[in-house]
């Protein structure tokens, strides 16, 4: 029941989908706080956000800025700050597109590369225990795809602005 969660200190368990986005960014804070603490632990200079542009860089090679946007389905400006910081780090740089010289594709440098050959035995064990896990929270996965279907069915925006007009 609610009153048992929230003796428990969490506010937001039994309210149903009502604090759904709240509980999202507080287990992604949550993920991405233990990531974290695993690179750390492992000695390795890591920002968790660097994941999804670096993974697909890794699988697929030099990529444009929109190219990745649209495979990992954030925003151009969410890849641009992460390409930033990647940069920064000396892990990726931009070239030229030959086909566009206007679009410029990221590129993994050599101490790139040599990071993610570092990085693959454990992205594999992060990959085991995010099974284990989601098996453990009863498939959890999979209701998260079903959201991301609702939501790109209808945006959460024109629900409640539909609550809004109805009387």
């Amino acid at each position: 029941p609610a009153e048992d969660a929230a003796d428990r200190g969490d506010s937001r368990r039994g309210v149903g989908g009502a604090a759904i986005g709240a509980r999202l960014r507080r287990l992604s804070e949550w993920l991405d706080g233990d990531a974290t603490r695993v690179y750390a632990a492992m000695g390795i200079d890591f920002e968790q956000r660097w994941f999804g542009v670096l993974n697909q860089l890794a699988l697929h090679g030099p990529l444009t800025v929109g190219e990745l946007a649209a495979r990992l389905k954030i925003t151009h400006v969410a890849v641009s700050q992460t390409r930033q910081s990647l940069e920064k780090a000396g892990i990726i740089v931009t070239d030229p597109d030959a086909a566009d010289a206007r679009r410029r594709r990221l590129v993994l440098t050599d101490s790139g590369t040599a990071l993610v050959e570092r990085l693959k035995s454990l992205w594999q064990a992060f990959d085991q225990a995010a099974l284990t896990l989601n098996a453990e929270a009863g498939e959890v996965a999979a209701a998260l795809d079903r959201l991301d279907d609702a939501l790109a069915q209808r945006s959460l925006f024109d629900r409640i602005m539909d609550k809004l007009a109805t009387p």
